[in-house]
């Protein structure tokens, strides 16, 4: 099977809650949403495995349901098209690490707070 008629994998990498999420899908691009990247059809192993690894299963339990997920732009570390799916997992974001989100820019509203 040639590379074209195979369907596409990705692996992404993203932020969430101080914590780094790696995940497969078959589609990435960007969302509807300015500044978000769309995720859709996540891919996790197969269910008949003897052996289940608890992260996986507890990414398949978050996720179960959801269509499409739309990350911030700047929560997203890494996005590899792969040639095959690897364990999804839940890793601790470490002190010290090189890997660190984008500064996140905070609104404020004017001050004075009324429309004269």
């Amino acid at each position: 099977m040639n590379r074209s008629s195979r369907q596409k994998l990705y692996k992404v990498l993203f932020f969430n809650q101080g914590k780094v999420f790696e995940l497969y899908a078959r589609h990435i691009g960007q969302g509807e949403l300015y500044g978000f990247v769309e995720v859709a059809e996540l891919v996790f192993g197969e269910k008949t495995s003897l052996v289940v690894d608890p992260s996986e299963e507890r990414l398949r339990t978050e996720f179960s349901g959801v269509n499409r997920l739309f990350l911030p732009l700047h929560a997203v570390i890494r996005i590899d098209e792969v040639e095959k799916e690897g364990v999804s997992k839940i890793r601790p974001g470490e002190e010290g690490s090189n890997i660190a989100p984008f500064p996140q820019t905070v609104y404020t509203p004017p001050r004075g707070g009324s429309q004269d």
